[in-house]
Formats: C-alpha cells, structure tokens, sequence
C-alpha cells in the first residue's frame, strides 16, 4: 500500500496514511473526511543511486562523499 500525504479541509491539519485504490481517509484530528492528497516528494533507494539529499547537483559537492556513505550531515 502506498503511504501519502493529505491535509485537511475542515481543520488544516496534514497526516500521512496508508491508502489502499480509492479509498479516502479520515482526518486523524477531527475525522472529516474532506481531505486533499498532496504532492510529495517520492522515496528513493540510495544504494545504487546518484540522487542527493540535500539538493546538491553532484552527489561530491558537500565535500565529504557520494551521498549513503555516511558522514553527511543531512543523513
């Protein structure tokens, strides 16, 4: 099941839930169900990827290694 991000309309409160096809979850702090799915940014496996954390172009520039090999302070 994918876990997505909402926020509330009746309360402005924002949650994740794990939500199966169609399905609409209620609100955890007030129970409406007049929420909306926001966009978020998608997970990625660090193993074999170039991808950075802090949002550096090159996975080097921070100066202390390719990103998933410890030491980054945004880990």
């Amino acid at each position: 099941m994918p876990l997505f991000e909402y926020s509330c309309k009746s309360c402005a409160g924002e949650f994740e839930a794990l939500v199966r096809h169609d399905e609409t979850p209620a609100c955890p702090t007030c129970g409406s169900r007049k929420v909306e799915k926001q966009i978020s940014v998608p997970a990625a496996s660090r193993s074999n990827s170039q991808l950075t954390i802090c949002g550096a172009s090159d996975p080097n520039a921070c100066g202390i290694g390719p990103c998933g090999t410890g030491g980054c302070p945004f880990e």
